[in-house]
């Protein structure tokens, strides 16, 4: 493919993840063109450098017609795979019930637990395709997602097979995550050791026999798991090879961003109600702090400190945290929106945060995330000439056109989806 005419390329650079002031680093290229041969670009430059004769081009031409080219994004955090649905909670959060009581009064993730464990595994597929479908139309090239709403193994499993099954046949490349520490089975109720002894012993076996997961992920929260319980069931994933994330500082200080640095966890998320020293620790470490805004956007909670983190010297990633009850949506407009307006970041910032750290966050920044040569050409086109417009046009999908490994996937104007 020979993308030609391009407004502006903007991207964030570099086979790693971007820290501190570093996040505000674009590389910026206007009339500009993208070669890209077998799903690799191999050369980017200036209209002036080309002929004006591309008939003897064996590929595809694509003429942007002055539109900005930026990354493919990168979305680290869902849980994209799941059964039924939970509007009646949403509208009793608006009213006033907490997270917290909702789930013990047997909603929240135990609602979502009882609908997925219900839902064949050919349903979950056709949702969870559906649901990449539309994210692709946001411009998602890449997509993590978590099991979890099974707490036992058949489900767990179920979710993950669908899952490895989509990353086969969808053209988003989905990784998937084993979290069967979302909350306490029912099946364990009050038996916090003996559940993570279940997880690690019954269940991790299975899911790296298959090689259902790369990551192992736990919710560290009060009145879910404890540090303890979470440091032993991450400890156990990374043991049997799947690398740690944790779900940390959602709702109260707990400690979770330190545990994350303490045991090399790869990302830390959610991250709203981090401690000072958690910042400060995870400045210091190799850890992405990969925050969540829409998630604090549905619980109507306050979000997590970006600007601070970021002026500490942490390096910050974006995702939607798609799922049923806390956040059902995967706007990635909005995410920008609430980045740049909510959260302080500025606009290279975001971009760099959805893109390149959001790669970092799935150890994958050595091959996308980015625009240069040698990468992955994991591509959007936006429907203005300028990157800014991703936060300029508030909360409204500006991707027209989107490429993935060199091929075009999605053609806003054709509504065509490969």
């Amino acid at each position: 493919m020979l993308i030609l005419n391009i407004g502006q390329i903007a991207t964030p650079t570099g086979k790693k993840a971007k820290k501190g002031l570093e996040m505000k680093e674009l590389t910026l290229l206007s009339n500009a063109y993208i070669q890209i041969e077998n799903g690799i670009i191999q050369q980017i430059g200036s209209m002036k450098e080309l002929s004006s004769d591309f008939s003897g081009y064996q590929g595809q031409i694509l003429d942007a017609g002055n539109q900005c080219a930026v990354p493919g994004f990168v979305d680290s955090h869902t849980h994209f795979v799941f059964g039924g649905y939970r509007a009646e909670e949403f509208i009793r959060r608006l009213e006033g019930a907490s997270y917290m009581e909702i789930m013990n009064m047997g909603g929240g993730i135990m609602s979502t637990v009882r609908a997925t464990r219900e839902e064949s595994a050919k349903e979950l597929f056709l949702s969870g395709e559906n649901r990449l479908n539309q994210m692709m139309k946001q411009g998602v090239t890449t997509v993590e997602g978590k099991s979890g709403y099974g707490l036992d193994l058949v489900t767990e499993l179920k979710q993950l097979r669908v899952m490895k099954e989509l990353d086969q046949k969808h053209p988003i490349d989905v990784i998937s995550t084993f979290m069967g520490a979302h909350a306490l089975s029912p099946d364990f109720k009050d038996k916090e050791e003996a559940y993570i002894k279940y997880l690690a012993e019954e269940v991790l076996p299975v899911v790296t026999q298959e090689a259902l997961a790369e990551y192992c992920d736990i919710f560290c929260e009060e009145g879910v798991f404890s540090l303890e319980a979470s440091a032993k069931m991450l400890l156990a994933g990374k043991k049997a090879g799947l690398h740690p994330r944790i779900h940390a500082d959602e709702i109260v200080t707990f400690g979770g961003a330190e545990l994350a640095v303490r045991i090399g966890a790869v990302s830390a998320d959610h991250l709203l109600m981090i401690s000072d020293e958690g910042i400060r620790q995870m400045a210091e470490s190799d850890t992405v702090a990969t925050l969540l805004p829409g998630t604090a956007f549905s619980l109507n909670k306050p979000y997590a400190p970006a600007r601070k983190m970021i002026d500490a010297g942490c390096a910050v990633a974006l995702a939607s945290d798609l799922n049923p009850g806390s956040c059902f949506s995967y706007s990635i407009a909005l995410l920008f929106a609430l980045a740049a307006i909510q959260m302080k970041m500025t606009p290279e910032e975001a971009l760099t945060a959805m893109t390149l750290n959001g790669a970092a966050a799935l150890e994958r920044a050595e091959r996308i995330g980015s625009i240069e040569v040698g990468k992955q050409a994991d591509i959007c086109l936006l429907r203005f000439p300028d990157y800014r417009f991703l936060v300029y046009h508030t909360a409204t999908n500006i991707v027209d056109k989107v490429i993935k490994k060199g091929m075009l996937i999605y053609d806003d104007k054709t509504g065509k989806i490969q």
